[in-house]
């Protein structure tokens, strides 16, 4: 899983959806607004996201909304720090 979560992390689209996610949890039009890529671009990036667990979505009435998912990146730091952990 840490694979293909560090594959997902490694486009800087991506990244950058997760600095906005951050802050607030945001629609597809709200994340739209800070990019110039198209709608299908953002959904291929946010399904990405999605499938890895670093991003998670609600529906509130017509609208999807995105959020982190930080326990996810707690998981990951915790095999990262197990990496570089000498006993």
């Amino acid at each position: 899983m840490i694979e293909q979560t560090f594959q997902a992390l490694s486009d800087k689209n991506r990244i950058k959806i997760l600095e906005l996610l951050k802050n607030k949890d945001m629609s597809v039009t709200e994340i739209l607004e800070n990019f110039s890529i198209t709608n299908a671009s953002l959904s291929h990036h946010l399904d990405i996201l999605k499938r890895v667990n670093l991003v998670v979505s609600e529906r509130k009435g017509q609208f999807i909304y995105y959020s982190l998912n930080t326990s996810v990146f707690e998981d990951v730091l915790v095999q990262m720090s197990k990496l570089f952990n000498k006993k």
